[in-house]
């Protein structure tokens, strides 16, 4: 997802640059959209069975929801819906973005941008420590590194924005 995001940047750079438009205010208005595109989207790693989480042994937990049952070895094993987990986040970055737009939350341009990679990667950082597909760099995971690294660095961006100057 990081290279698809990316790229959907380094894009809208080039067409704002070629339209002579705000790039913040241009990717204000993709961010909405783009979360829900995420939280639809994930229901295909539901229908690939990929990017599953942790196995539930529990039986409690073991029903949707919570989990999904996953083929492995010639029997089912319940694991953790990640996905799911991922789609309500995305969903809920959406009405938080609509409803803060509407209540005249964000003041600048780049503000919506600016919460959308915040709260997105929040999402990851939690999201990345309960799947089994992680990509690791020695012992840590690399996206959910990534994404708290990112999370901090807008973080302090956002609170730089909003410092009053002197």
């Amino acid at each position: 997802i990081y290279g698809g995001l990316i790229g959907g940047f380094l894009a809208a750079l080039v067409f704002a640059r070629r339209r002579k438009l705000n790039l913040l205010t241009l990717i204000d208005m993709i961010v909405p959209g783009l979360a829900l595109a995420q939280c639809i989207g994930r229901w295909g790693n539901y229908f690939n069975m990929e990017a599953y989480g942790l196995p539930i042994t529990n039986p409690a937990f073991q029903y949707f929801p919570m989990a999904v049952l996953i083929p492995e070895g010639g029997t089912q094993v319940w694991h953790m819906a990640t996905f799911f987990y991922e789609s309500v986040w995305c969903f809920g970055i959406v009405i938080a973005i609509l409803l803060l737009e509407r209540k005249k939350k964000f003041s600048r341009s780049g503000d919506i941008f600016l919460a959308y990679v915040f709260l997105y990667a929040l999402e990851r950082g939690v999201v990345e420590g309960l799947r089994t597909d992680s990509l690791y760099w020695g012992p840590l995971r690399v996206s959910q590194m990534l994404s708290l690294l990112a999370a901090l660095a807008i973080a302090i961006l956002m609170l730089r924005r909003t410092k009053p100057r002197w």
